[in-house]
């Protein structure tokens, strides 16, 4: 039996058809490359090693699964356009929904820093970095996706939005093209942007550059580098110190000959 299908635009079921998943197997391939290359834009000196570049992708990668998902099934629930209102929720995504993302990044890290949860701080993975501290760190990610698409959804509860449907993309005749614009060719343009700006919300802060380590505690570049100069430096102070004693001791003994009186033999 044919899905119907309106007059303009996609049918019910092909944001799921064959076409449909090609796209957006396509468009997460687009999505990973993005990340790619900015992992080569980074400076030498603060570029992530392979396994934290991993954890930070990843991690986005499920919460961006989980919008993407929660959007193909709310847009199917729809009599109308499917195509039309997916494309509603992306725009909404990545303008209120980054909002929204950031805000949630920004309250969280002060809650974690502030009870000092050390494995849950963004892009802290620990040294070596830890699959626990990536698997939490997850969990609150997709908490913080799961708050900003309640919000999005409620927002489209709003009246209005059919008639912005009907009307979005009813000048295109071709579904399939329809469907290339609203999986692949915006979403690319604007996951691009959203993609690059989210992995700096949670990558490692490098300003900072607290190191975690296996006991769950920070310890800080600068202690490091103090004792580091300490342990370099003792060595050289202890044998400048001896010298330094030598050359006083030969001093003073110097003093107590020339004080030493001299006598002379007269016959």
């Amino acid at each position: 039996m044919a899905v119907p299908r309106p007059a303009h635009g996609c049918g019910s079921g092909a944001l799921l058809g064959r076409f449909g998943v090609l796209l957006q197997v396509v468009l997460a391939l687009c999505a990973l490359s993005t990340l790619m290359i900015k992992r080569l834009k980074e400076p030498k000196e603060e570029r992530r090693p392979w396994r934290t570049w991993f954890y930070d992708t990843f991690k986005q990668a499920i919460g961006s699964l989980f919008i993407h998902f929660a959007n193909v099934f709310l847009s199917d629930l729809t009599e109308e356009d499917p195509c039309s209102l997916y494309l509603i929720n992306f725009i909404l995504d990545a303008t209120l929904g980054m909002l929204l993302i950031w805000l949630g990044v920004k309250v969280v890290s002060w809650i974690v820093q502030h009870k000092k949860y050390t494995y849950l701080v963004f892009g802290e993975y620990g040294d070596p970095p830890q699959a626990a501290a990536w698997i939490g760190q997850c969990m609150l990610y997709l908490l913080i996706m799961a708050f900003e698409k309640a919000v999005i959804s409620l927002v489209l509860l709003i009246p209005g939005w059919t008639k912005l449907q009907q009307i979005l993309l009813g000048y295109i005749p071709n579904p399939q093209l329809e469907l290339i614009l609203v999986m692949l060719v915006v979403p690319f343009i604007v996951n691009a942007i959203m993609f690059w700006v989210v992995d700096s919300l949670i990558m490692r802060k490098h300003k900072q550059n607290n190191t975690l380590d296996i006991n769950g505690s920070i310890e800080s570049p600068w202690a490091r580098r103090t004792e580091e100069s300490q342990a370099l430096l003792s060595p050289d102070m202890e044998s400048d110190q001896s010298e330094s004693d030598q050359d006083i001791s030969g001093l003073r003994g110097m003093n107590q000959k020339m004080k030493q009186p001299s006598y002379q033999v007269v016959i």
